[in-house]
């Protein structure tokens, strides 16, 4: 699996995938049993959407977040000076063994180029006792994503398949398992975003890296506008406000 780097500005990145993702964090976070004075830690933290929820419950003082992206990373260090922010790979975590009491990644595993190294080092700045927890949006979980991948096929029949691996309870089941976590336990979490208009998401979806960016980047503005208008095909043809739901596979584990 290769990697993926989200790049470019963080709001609009909040505004496409922070409606949901906010939403998420606080379920996430109470699946995983985060509570005050936990020593936790956020991996590939984003925008943050996850490293607000964990700040609200365990204390500014008591998260750390690591994010491969320099733009996200930085725009984290500007928003939330306090926090411990490192920038680099959830295969090579830069903290000792036994440094957290919860490890979580919420949206990521399917983006990394090794997931079970990934896990393995969530696993290992654990201390005994300690929750790992990580969480992904189901295969058809998204209906803004199914929307978007339909446009996409429309402009390029040869989009490539997507990554299906660590989309179900069944799989993120056997990742944790695999490295090493005991008392593994799954469950499904659910968001639903209200919009005033089409709009809301496609000026959002062609400003951000990963799944809107490269299809802003291939074509110009009058296929654009051809593409904004399949979207809204796509959705109904919505005169007025739409909701719009995701549901998330979950795991949580012992070490």
């Amino acid at each position: 699996m290769t990697s993926t780097t989200f790049t470019g500005s963080s709001d609009a990145y909040e505004r496409f995938m922070g409606r949901y993702s906010r939403p998420l964090a606080s379920s996430f976070a109470e699946f995983a049993g985060i509570r005050d004075g936990m020593r936790v830690l956020d991996i590939g933290a984003g925008t943050g959407a996850l490293t607000d929820e964990l700040i609200a419950r365990a204390g500014a003082g008591n998260v750390s977040a690591l994010e491969p992206s320099p733009d996200y990373s930085a725009a984290l260090r500007e928003r939330l000076p306090e926090l411990d922010v490192c920038q680099g790979a959830a295969e090579k975590l830069p903290w000792a063994d036994g440094s957290f009491d919860g490890a979580l990644s919420q949206l990521v595993v399917v983006f990394l180029t090794d997931a079970p190294a990934a896990v393995r080092e969530q696993l290992r700045v654990l201390r005994d006792g300690g929750v790992g927890a990580a969480c992904m949006w189901e295969l058809d979980g998204l209906e803004i994503f199914s929307a978007l991948r339909e446009v996409r096929r429309r402009f390029d029949p040869n989009t490539p398949e997507r990554e299906v691996n660590y989309r179900s309870e069944e799989s993120l089941r056997e990742l944790l398992e695999s490295a090493g976590f005991r008392e593994v336990e799954t469950t499904v979490l659910e968001s639903a975003v209200e919009y005033s208009s089409v709009d809301e998401i496609w000026d959002a979806a062609i400003h951000v890296g990963g799944p809107g960016g490269p299809m802003a980047n291939a074509v110009p503005p009058e296929r654009l506008a051809e593409g904004r208008a399949v979207l809204a095909e796509l959705l109904g043809s919505p005169s007025g406000s739409f909701t719009l739901q995701g549901r998330a596979a979950a795991v949580r584990g012992v070490r």
